[in-house]
């Protein structure tokens, strides 16, 4: 493998991590920054689905800008736009500021996390062998950091720009030195043609698509339910105290971090399918697990067995939708990126709402039933002609000077 590729697949692993530093500091201080700006209980959700909302008209708007320029380009600038942006959520005073400081945040975070994906499912392509798993590693232990920063912060009652200032400062001239080294995608041999029924008119199929996008909502709704309800779960519903509380949300990106780690080992031997359908069968015992919690450790165990099964399908669903559309993969991605959203904003109302009418224990039946519905369509990550990552691994020699350097 050259040295090219090398120096793309690590400033790309970079990439994620930033990114996920940058969103664990603006999602777990999300009470600090409603305190900083007086923002009621009443407004708070406004602000906060407008962010992902945002995200997917950047992610289709990414769709279009592709066509003109390399996904690198894009990432390359969307980048240190985001983090700014962060830093600009630290920084105001007024709830118009937090408002555009928000909205720049989520309309270009869509394109961010769109064309990181872009650029790993053709670096994927290129190495002949599961590589996706591990950026989103990178993204979780970027997660663990962040939040330990954003710990830091609180514990010692900074304040929120001085919190975000150090990491923007150290970040954005990382990645912008980095990207450097971005790997656009290579142009698709005649063998590796998506199939028939894939394409229509020389696009995406939406039909052939959706499977997909339905596994990648489902996968972050159930990601929203640990997020914004686990704390919540474990104290109200099981009993734990408040220093117990604050343990599941992080047992659950450590266990991430171990499962993406390795997971791609998991998929070069197995293959892609039997990855997919074992991650959504202990993801499913996670959610029922926690649901029949006597108490606040065993229900602690399900979500560090949630963390585990639940990792690995985001990964292999962009994975998947490369494979699907060897030629068309950066429009498949942004598309599919959408649904990463929707999950957000379906997620977490779904829960409160069915917590709030009927129980916390019942509402957390509902991720464990759309994540085994991931079985149903577990054929849709079988490989294709390329056959990677379906213990059919294949070299493959390739032009690499189309990669992007200088900036």
């Amino acid at each position: 493998m050259t040295d090219v590729l090398r120096r793309g697949r690590a400033s790309l692993a970079f990439s994620f991590f930033a990114q996920g530093a940058t969103f664990a500091l603006l999602v777990t201080r999300i009470p600090a920054i409603q305190d900083h700006y007086d923002v009621s209980d009443a407004w708070l959700p406004a602000f906060l689905a407008a962010v992902p909302v945002l995200a997917g008209v950047g992610s289709v708007t990414t769709e279009q800008l592709v066509k003109r320029m390399p996904p690198s380009v894009v990432l390359r600038f969307a980048q240190p736009v985001v983090m700014l942006a962060l830093l600009a959520v630290g920084a105001g005073s007024g709830l118009v500021e937090l408002g555009l400081a928000l909205a720049v945040f989520g309309l270009i975070v869509g394109a961010l996390d769109a064309t990181m994906n872009m650029l790993g499912v053709s670096l994927q392509r290129t190495y002949g062998r599961s590589i996706m798993l591990g950026f989103h590693a990178a993204f979780s232990l970027g997660g663990i950091v962040g939040a330990s920063l954003a710990w830091v912060g609180a514990h010692w009652h900074l304040a929120l720009w001085v919190s975000y200032l150090p990491v923007v400062a150290v970040l954005v001239p990382a990645v912008l030195v980095g990207s450097r080294w971005y790997v656009d995608q290579l142009p698709v041999a005649s063998g590796e043609l998506a199939a028939e029924d894939a394409v229509e008119g020389g696009a995406v199929a939406f039909r052939v698509l959706l499977p997909l996008c339905l596994v990648m909502a489902f996968a972050y709704i159930g990601d929203s339910t640990v997020s914004n309800w686990g704390a919540k779960y474990l104290k109200d519903t099981l009993g734990s105290s408040e220093q117990l509380s604050t343990v599941p949300y992080n047992v659950y990106m450590v266990m991430g971090l171990l499962g993406r780690s390795v997971g791609d080992l998991g998929v070069r031997r197995f293959g892609a399918v039997a990855v997919v359908r074992a991650g959504a069968v202990v993801a499913a015992l996670g959610f029922g697990g926690g649901a029949v919690a006597p108490g606040a450790w065993v229900g602690l165990l399900g979500f560090t067995v949630l963390g585990l099964g639940l990792c690995v399908l985001v990964p292999q669903t962009f994975a998947a939708a490369g494979r699907l559309f060897p030629g068309a993969s950066d429009v498949a991605v942004a598309r599919l990126n959408v649904f990463n959203y929707v999950g957000f904003l379906v997620g977490s109302p779904l829960v409160g709402v069915l917590g709030d009418a009927w129980s916390y224990r019942g509402a957390m039946l509902v991720p464990m039933v759309l994540v085994l519905v991931t079985l149903v369509y577990a054929r849709s990550f079988a490989p294709g002609v390329d056959r990677y990552g379906g213990g059919h691994e294949r070299p493959r020699t390739a032009d690499v000077g189309r990669g992007s350097n200088g900036l």
